[in-house]
């Protein structure tokens, strides 16, 4: 039949797309037409055109391919029946013609725009289609908006890559970035939901169609902000829809053009986050505080359309005024109580207890706590408003000297251990503190965990009460006297003592001498010429002796020696010796002359007897100078041989 559709069918229509250049009317594709000649004025008829002329006429205006009005003559539930002015009606399917529910929207007379899409078909009969002739339409629509730059309407039906699919009565893209003025985090926000869109991009033969909801909501914003830009005034009142949020405040849109409110002028009070109390799309009256015409700027504010609460407050609260009010908001260095909307007081954490040692007012209080302060201080100027909960109680540390004088002995729980010292419960919200120093006067503690822990039942003596820092100072080894009083009379210098090596170190040897008591052997006073090899010659546990050498109460310090002990201990040697030596010189004397003395004859001449004198004397002599030899075998033998010769061998060598 010469029409450039698919040969293929289903069912009487034709598969494929319709082409969209129009098909040439073929005469000879249709058979002739007798016409019988009912008209007796046969001159009317030589002068006028015949049927058959008008009408084959008429059949080269609709072609294959073409949209043409018809009018509906005939309903059953395979087809419906078209009239459109052919030499037979066309068909329809009528399934074109049901809504999504099913129901049926043709009646017979109804307009309808169809497209014929063959002529005949094998059985002579003529197709034709609603839907066919709808989407050739609508291409022309699409076509003629993208010529023109109008919009067009549309329906989001799903999400695809890098952007939106939309249906325009054709299927269209719809890129991410061009769906809306500012970037969509989530795109299948918008799915399901009607637009206007420009067409960016426009190709038939392709069946490409590139929309832009951007450059639209741009032309409307565009016509709206001249018209919105004539009507604002300063502290004009404006309603606004919340278009964007940031940590810096809200973007209000006014109708074509934004205004910001900015987190400073969105309460009087501490503003928080924006997200926290508003959302996109929310509605919202704002004030107008400046308009920048040349920048397209507005500011806008909220606070602004109720009076500023702190005028007058400095006569609402003076100070001293009990407030009773609702934390707020807790921060390290305090706690913000809400006093009435827009205006706020801090509670130091050092005004929250008179004893406790709060770190963070989080120990005593929470957000949402209601509270009573009094005011300690208001400035209106900063909006400041100092506010106290201790000074609403007496203080303690008033009367606590008078109920625990200095130098008494007091027992408390262990409350708290840190590596300074321990914490004792004194009173009601007072602790005692004993520092790690004051609790032995000669143990070495590297942390207070070695000797008690928590809940532990201590006694010790009050040291000292600073009432203007709070401290309450104690101690437990001021239970017992200090060691270190009786230490110089102990351990005086040359005091020979022994006890056990504790440490060795580099410099010296540590001994203890008694419990808690250690001196210090420098590696100088160690034996002389050992002192680089010795050291390597003690072990922790070694028993050792050693002279005391200096004795610091100040620095707790006992200096010992080894050298000057071995020292000593070779003078009292010597000493000893010489002793011994010169009682037996004088034993051998004294028997000398008791036998002199017994065989001496009668009196000489005087000549005799001074020569038997300078015998004698020399005699004494040489004896003493034997005895005084330091060789301990030369004693010896002196004392072997006055006691084993007799007297009488003695005197015979003595000369005559």
């Amino acid at each position: 039949m010469g029409n450039k559709s698919d040969k293929t069918e289903e069912n009487g229509l034709s598969a494929t797309e319709i082409l969209d250049d129009t098909v040439a009317d073929d005469p000879q594709s249709f058979s002739e037409v007798k016409v019988e000649n009912t008209i007796d004025n046969e001159e009317y008829i030589q002068e006028g055109p015949s049927f058959q002329e008008l009408y084959e006429e008429s059949l080269k205006t609709i072609h294959e391919g073409k949209v043409v009005t018809g009018e509906i003559v005939q309903i059953d539930k395979e087809f419906v029946l078209v009239d459109i002015g052919y030499k037979s009606e066309g068909q329809i399917r009528t399934t074109e013609f049901l809504t999504s529910d099913g129901q049926l929207t043709a009646e017979v007379g109804d307009k309808v725009d169809v497209l014929l899409v063959r002529k005949e078909n094998k059985e002579g009969r003529i197709i034709l289609s609603k839907e066919k002739a709808a989407r050739v339409m609508r291409w022309d629509e699409v076509e003629e908006a993208y010529r023109t730059g109008n919009t067009i309407r549309g329906k989001i039906i799903s999400q695809v890559k890098g952007g939106l699919s939309v249906d325009i009565g054709l299927q269209a893209f719809l890129p991410g970035s061009q769906a809306d003025l500012r970037p969509v985090r989530d795109l299948g926000t918008l799915v399901g939901t009607e637009h206007d869109f420009k067409i960016l991009k426009f190709e038939k033969s392709q069946e490409n169609i590139v929309l832009s909801r951007r450059a639209a909501l741009e032309a409307e914003r565009k016509a709206l902000r001249e018209k919105t830009v004539e009507s604002l005034k300063k502290d004009a009142i404006l309603d606004g829809i919340v278009s964007n949020i940031t940590r810096f405040g809200l973007f209000i849109d006014l109708g074509g053009i934004d205004g910001l409110v900015h987190i400073t002028d969105m309460s009087w009070g501490k503003a928080g986050n924006p997200s926290e109390d508003y959302q996109i799309g929310d509605k919202i009256k704002v004030k107008m505080l400046s308009f920048d015409k040349e920048r397209e700027r507005i500011s806008l504010g909220i606070k602004q359309l109720t009076p500023d609460p702190w005028e007058g407050a400095e006569d609402k609260y003076p100070v001293d005024t009990r407030i009773e009010g609702r934390i707020a908001r807790l921060k390290e260095f305090g706690a913000f109580l809400e006093v009435e909307e827009g205006i706020e007081g801090l509670i130091h954490v050092s005004e929250i207890s008179w004893t406790g040692n709060i770190k963070h007012p989080s120990q005593q209080l929470n957000v949402e706590d209601v509270v009573e302060t009094v005011v300690l201080k208001i400035d209106v100027a900063k909006r400041r408003l100092s506010l106290s909960m201790k000074q609403l109680k007496p203080n303690p540390w008033d009367t606590i000297s008078n109920n625990y004088p200095i130098g008494a002995i007091i027992e408390g729980k262990i409350k708290n251990i840190t590596n300074f010292g321990i914490f004792l419960g004194i009173d009601e919200g007072i602790d005692g503190l004993v520092h790690i120093s004051d609790i032995s006067w000669t143990e070495k503690i590297n942390h207070p965990s070695e000797l008690y822990k928590k809940g532990d039942d201590v006694r010790a003596v009050i040291l000292d009460i600073d009432k203007e820092n709070e401290r309450f100072s104690l101690g437990i080894k001021q239970l017992s006297p200090d060691p270190w009083d009786v230490i110089p009379e102990k351990y005086k210098s040359g005091t020979r003592v022994s006890g056990t090596v504790k440490g060795i170190t580099d410099f010296g040897i540590f001994v203890e001498l008694e419990t808690g008591i250690e001196g210090l052997i420098h590696v100088s006073q160690l034996p002389k010429g050992k002192q680089e090899k010795s050291l390597d010659e003690y072990q922790v546990g070694d028993e050792v002796e050693a002279e005391v050498v200096n004795v610091s109460v100040e620095d707790k310090r006992i200096g010992l020696s080894i050298r000057k002990l071995e020292q000593s201990s070779e003078r009292d040697i010597s000493k000893s010796f010489t002793n011994n030596q010169k009682k037996v010189t004088s034993n051998i004397g004294e028997l000398l002359k008791e036998k002199m003395k017994d065989s001496q004859p009668p009196a000489p001449p005087e000549n005799s007897d001074s020569e038997q004198d300078g015998e004698t004397e020399s005699l004494e002599s040489d004896q003493d100078e034997k005895t005084e030899s330091p060789e301990s075998d030369q004693v010896g033998e002196t004392e072997s041989d006055a006691q084993t010769e007799p007297a009488d061998d003695s005197i015979t060598k003595t000369p005559s």
